[in-house]
């Protein structure tokens, strides 16, 4: 069985943050990490080069594999900052019409620059995961 590539690990949130070259994407990487921190009461945690996590999981696959994984977390990737919705989005749809330019994924919610987006219902939606999540799985370690 392969090992999980992207794990919770040491590094400095911060100066991966201040790293990303791209000044708007920077900008709202760290407005986003204020308001993960707020709304999950979490730290923030670096989980393989980069992403930033916040809390954890454990879940068992199908075949027996078990591993550990964030509630929700973000990237300030090239395209889009991704956020990473892990309930997925089944359950949000008056949330997603009401958010403002975005894209989803299975669980990533792609967006472009903050400003597009309703910040109040962007907290809902990500109270609502973490809420959800924590529900229905055990925590991690």
């Amino acid at each position: 069985m392969t090992e999980l590539k992207t794990k919770r690990n040491k590094g400095d949130v911060h100066a991966f943050l201040n790293s990303v070259e791209h000044e708007k994407r920077k900008q709202d990487a760290l407005t986003a990490l204020a308001v993960f921190e707020d709304v999950t009461g979490e730290k923030a945690e670096m989980w393989g080069e980069s992403i930033v996590g916040f809390g954890s999981y454990h879940y068992t696959y199908a075949n027996g594999r078990e591993a550990d994984w964030m509630l929700t977390g973000f990237s300030p990737r090239k395209q889009s900052l991704t956020l990473y919705i892990m309930s997925g989005f089944d359950e949000y749809e008056s949330l997603l019409q009401r958010l403002g330019k975005h894209k989803t994924g299975k669980s990533c919610l792609y967006i472009n620059k903050l400003e597009d987006v309703d910040m109040d219902v962007l907290r809902e939606l990500i109270h609502r995961s973490v809420e959800h999540m924590k529900a229905t799985n055990p925590p991690g370690s």
